[in-house]
């Protein structure tokens, strides 16, 4: 009934092992926690970041704009330019970069001002298109910001 003679008896607890694993486990759980809070730090804060709500932005035709598709590639536009000042202040760009990117908003404005003169109205297809351009200008803003 007592200790089996001969036997060598463990130095450590036989429950350490688990311990660890449970710490394991609450560091793990932890840090995955403290994953978005990390990612919002380093996100940098440019509304036009987010594609999937630049894509569904609706807007007003104001002005002498009659075209609702028209007034969404604006509206696009204005964001994308207000990001790009906002980073150009924060030095996170430097100004060639800065006015490359402001210049292919301002081509893709002029051309989509072009159709709907043209056309009168602007097309799903031209609209998906200039969409294609800006998120290629937000891509870029969002990878240096």
């Amino acid at each position: 009934m007592g200790i089996i003679t001969g036997a060598v008896q463990p130095k450590t607890s036989p429950l350490k092992p688990f311990r660890q694993v449970n710490n394991m486990r609450t560091a793990s759980l932890l840090l995955c926690s403290l994953l978005p809070l990390m990612a919002l730090a380093t996100a940098p804060d440019y509304p036009g970041c987010d594609l999937n709500v630049q894509h569904q932005l609706m807007a007003a035709p104001v002005g002498s704009m009659t075209d609702v598709r028209e007034a969404h590639i604006v509206m696009r536009a204005d964001v994308l330019q207000a990001d790009i000042g906002k980073a150009r202040k924060a030095r996170q760009l430097t100004q060639p970069e800065a006015r490359a990117l402001w210049q292919d908003i301002a081509q893709v404005r002029k051309d989509s001002a072009r159709w709907v003169k043209v056309q009168g109205f602007l097309s799903a297809a031209e609209r998906a298109s200039y969409d294609r351009a800006l998120d290629r200008v937000a891509v870029q803003l969002c990878k240096r910001g």
